[in-house]
């Protein structure tokens, strides 16, 4: 394991996703609505809305969001709604745990959409996108063998990206670049949309990760988390 990943949660694969069991419907299982500055994505440093979501089917080694497997508030889809408006930014991003474990959420992005929100969905990859409202701007993951989840990849996901959506590795090793390299490749995936290369901190050396890729010419999108450096391992920023 490399230096600064945790030793995250193992539980079965049916107990990961318990708290999201019987939900009344027409509500959702909400983690915590807050704003701050987007710290990745093509959209790092705007101010933005985000909706996290409670449960997450991954146990990622390098998971910094334990606190979402299981905390979280019963609200309907239209107290989410009024959250998100009543902060008063144009962009919302659905993050988690993973969102699309709750078929709501799709609903809520497209209302959304409707109002003339910016919308962003961050996912882990591990789930189909083929419910997403197509103005929704994914941000998928692909999991790397480092994750400890690469084999719940949903590779069809790939085959739904439109130019304005974006593909995110995050490298925990020099062999996860090698292996983030080989996908990017295969799938020409730099020809469908934005691809970033993320690296694990603390972990491997982001200036090793940067230094990869202009020695490869990758054509990928090099980026930190900006809010962990600007704040630190921080919850609500």
């Amino acid at each position: 394991m490399s230096a600064g990943l945790r030793v995250v949660e193992r539980v079965p694969a049916a107990q990961r996703v318990a708290p999201l069991k019987g939900l009344p419907d027409g509500t959702l299982l909400i983690h915590e609505v807050y704003c701050s500055v987007q710290g990745e994505s093509t959209f790092q440093g705007r101010p933005c809305v985000f909706v996290r979501t409670t449960g997450c089917h991954l146990r990622c080694s390098y998971c910094d969001t334990e606190h979402a497997f299981y905390q979280g508030q019963q609200l309907s889809l239209e107290d989410v709604l009024e959250r998100v408006r009543a902060v008063g930014v144009p962009l919302v991003e659905f993050t988690g745990g993973e969102p699309l474990l709750q078929p709501l959420v799709t609903v809520a992005m497209a209302r959304l959409c409707d109002e003339g929100f910016t919308v962003l969905l961050e996912t882990s990859g591990g789930v189909s996108t083929a419910d997403v409202d197509p103005r929704v701007r994914i941000i998928l993951d692909i999991k790397t063998p480092g994750s400890g989840e690469h084999e719940r990849n949903v590779w069809s996901n790939l085959d739904r990206l439109r130019p304005h959506d974006e593909v995110k590795f995050v490298l925990c090793t020099r062999e996860d670049y090698v292996w983030a390299k080989d996908i990017l490749r295969q799938h020409a995936l730099e020809r469908r949309c934005t691809v970033l290369f993320s690296p694990v901190t603390p972990g491997v050396n982001p200036a090793d990760v940067a230094q990869w890729v202009v020695e490869d010419r990758l054509p990928v999108r090099f980026q930190v988390q900006l809010h962990k450096v600007l704040w630190g391992d921080k919850r609500g920023v």
